[in-house]
């Protein structure tokens, strides 16, 4: 069994420059992400729990928009929009765990900053190694627990309208609009898993947040409010961005869900954020602009 995917260029009145457009930003996400996990393993002084969960976040950024996007690009230029349901099922696996273990993922970036800032002298005892391993590991385990979840209950559907999904790959709830029976207990259990999956990370930020900013406020040094604020702006800046667009998809009634609006959203989170990512963490990062221009000195040295 075949579906077809009447994705983003079908929508296009110009369809080959937005391929091409796609393209650029495909390789800009990665390469920035790339180069952003080269740069945090090459200098000792990044080797630090912050950086060693934005290496985790750039590569989840790699795989998803490389789980998406190639595919997308390869129909377009080949003038073929079908895909299998067993190619359909790891794509939505895939996307699943990967975008599950990123909303963990930023919720471990901002109890690491909690501690940084409002314990530092604990810091290197509270975010040793091994607990970063932890946390990391249990991300990726949870991020995989809603994939398994979703995928084999929405591909075991039976699918006996069209075979046309409206969304240039196969989320879950576009191809769920293709099955014949009734499927609002399992669309009123998937909301619930990811309310839980959305409130548990959420519930971690917002502490986290709350005391950051309590303790920044209480800081008599100006350049250390700053520096706190300047990262932390930074992380929420990608919480903000990924969470948004996902509460839109997983969370609003049906009523608000057009299929174009869909495909706007998944575009801004699927493509755009993996984009975003090493800006955020890079330009607005004194600590990676400074590792960027020494690389810069070595390199031109050379």
């Amino acid at each position: 069994m075949n579906f077809d995917l009447v994705g983003l260029f079908s929508q296009s009145k110009h369809p080959a420059l937005l391929c091409v457009v796609i393209f650029v930003v495909f390789l800009m996400a990665l390469s920035g992400n790339t180069m952003l996990i080269l740069l945090i393993h090459y200098d000792v002084h990044l080797h630090n729990p912050m950086y060693f969960f934005i290496t985790q976040l750039s590569l989840m950024d790699v795989m998803y928009i490389s789980v998406t996007v190639p595919k997308m690009l390869m129909d377009q230029v080949m003038g073929v929009n079908k895909i299998s349901a067993p190619e359909c099922g790891m794509q939505m696996f895939l996307y699943l765990t990967l975008v599950g273990s990123e909303f963990f993922l930023l919720a471990a970036m901002a109890y690491d900053r909690y501690v940084a800032i409002c314990h530092p002298l604990h810091y290197p005892i509270l975010m040793n190694h091994r607990v970063c391993l932890i946390l990391v590991s249990s991300c990726w385990l949870l991020g995989s627990v809603d994939g398994f979840m979703l995928t084999p209950v929405t591909m075991t559907f039976p699918f006996c309208r069209s075979r046309e999904i409206h969304h240039f790959f196969c989320e879950v709830p576009a191809v769920m609009k293709l099955s014949c029976s009734d499927t609002s207990l399992y669309e009123t259990l998937m909301y619930l898993c990811c309310v839980l999956m959305l409130l548990i990370p959420v519930t971690v930020i917002s502490s986290s947040y709350s005391f950051i900013l309590f303790t920044i406020h209480r800081m008599k040094s100006a350049e250390g409010r700053k520096k706190a604020f300047a990262t932390c702006s930074s992380h929420m800046t990608v919480v903000i961005l990924f969470y948004g667009a996902a509460i839109y998809t997983y969370m609003l009634p049906n009523s608000y869900h057009t299929p174009e609006n869909d495909m706007i959203v998944s575009v801004f989170y699927t493509i755009l954020t993996p984009v975003l990512n090493p800006l955020i963490y890079s330009f607005r990062n004194k600590d990676v602009t400074k590792a960027l221009k020494k690389c810069g000195i070595c390199l031109s040295g050379n």
